[in-house]
């Protein structure tokens, strides 16, 4: 009874072993795979960080170039006002000075007439 008994006791001991190795390796297998998911989670939050500045670096540099050209844009519509005011006043001059010729013709046909 006493050899039957140590026998089981070395057979559970034994199969007791091989389960804490196999736990063993499972364990050390799920870390290393949870190394490696940590490196490429790392990897591509590194690649989405990059990406992300770039992005933004393309879109500073589109907004700075947006607002040269909306200055440039300014700056020539103010000229072109200053532009249209100095045509209106000349056109008014000009208005005036026909009005003028018209009225020196008249009188002239009118002494000439008589």
């Amino acid at each position: 009874q006493l050899h039957l008994t140590t026998s089981e006791k070395n057979e559970l001991a034994r199969s007791l072993e091989m389960v804490q190795n196999q736990l063993q390796e499972k364990e050390s297998e799920i870390k290393r795979e949870t190394s490696e998911y940590k490196d490429r989670l790392l990897q591509a939050e590194k690649e989405h960080q990059d990406a992300l500045a770039e992005t933004n670096r393309k879109n500073e540099v589109e907004i700075e170039a947006c607002h040269e050209k909306i200055s440039s844009l300014e700056h020539l519509i103010s000229s072109q006002k200053l532009e249209i005011e100095h045509l209106k006043s000349n056109k008014e001059q000009l208005n005036n000075s026909l009005k003028e010729a018209n009225q020196a013709l008249g009188e002239l046909l009118k002494t000439k007439v008589r």
